[in-house]
């Protein structure tokens, strides 16, 4: 009798916890897609916005496998990283959208970008947060010490932040800008070989080109799965009926 109620409340342990693992699955994954749809907030006027985020966070996720991050560092910069922009929601939309080159002080006011990303995700205890918070800040940094906010160099910048880089130039110089046409992938890789040990940690180039085939598979599922999420006629129709041009005189 006692050996039967064991085996009976082993199944039942068993069951109870597959479905809290299933329970806490399903809580990822709602969280994950939160934080694509409040990080589009910050990018909602800009092109493929949503698209840019998803393939963002998946490259970032896959160059740090590539370098053995733990799956635990990994899972978070895959949540953290549409975050890296964040901070382009208080940047005025007549630089933001600006279809030429910035002069010297636009360009000054669109760097605030990663200082105010990282003040509206800072203070939080949530860990993928705080990475988010040092993506926001650290993504435009360079290996040289020749990026921006705080010229860090080297390994002064934070490994979430070396990775983020990476991904973002590689879909940035991939993806269409209000200025520029979308560069071929052959250009946009020579771009990014051209740039180790001068703009990007050389250890993050290796491991990105060791993924070359990854990445080109998560570049091709994304562009065609987001057109289709964020491609809502009726939404485009009534945005180009109320668009919000700002005076440029402004700010």
């Amino acid at each position: 009798m006692m050996s039967n109620y064991r085996k009976e409340l082993e199944s039942e342990v068993t069951k109870r916890t597959e479905e809290l693992k299933l329970a806490f699955e399903r809580i990822k994954a709602a969280s994950l897609d939160t934080i694509y749809r409040l990080s589009l907030a910050a990018k909602y006027k800009e092109d493929e916005a949503g698209a840019h985020i998803k393939r963002m966070s998946r490259y970032s996720a896959a160059v740090a496998r590539r370098m053995g991050l733990d799956e635990s560092t990994i899972e978070t910069i895959l949540y953290a990283a549409p975050m890296n922009d964040l901070g382009k929601i208080g940047i005025p939309d007549s630089i933001l959208l600006k279809p030429a080159k910035l002069d010297s002080m636009e360009w000054e006011i669109m760097k605030l970008h990663t200082v105010i990303g990282a003040k509206i995700l800072e203070g939080s205890d949530a860990e993928f947060i705080r990475m988010g918070e040092t993506i926001a800040l650290c993504h435009h940094e360079k290996w040289d010490g020749s990026g921006y906010p705080n010229r860090l160099k080297g390994i002064e910048i934070p490994i979430a932040g070396r990775i983020a880089a990476i991904a973002d130039v590689f879909d940035a110089l991939t993806s269409k800008r209000p200025y520029r046409k979308p560069f071929s992938v052959e250009k946009s890789l020579a771009i990014i070989r051209e740039g180790r040990e001068s703009h990007f940690d050389p250890d993050v180039v290796d491991a990105f080109f060791a993924i070359q085939d990854e990445i080109l598979t998560i570049k091709e599922q994304y562009d065609e799965a987001n057109q289709q999420a964020f491609d809502i006629p009726e939404l485009k129709g009534l945005l180009q009926q109320y668009k919000f041009r700002p005076n440029p005189n402004s700010y």
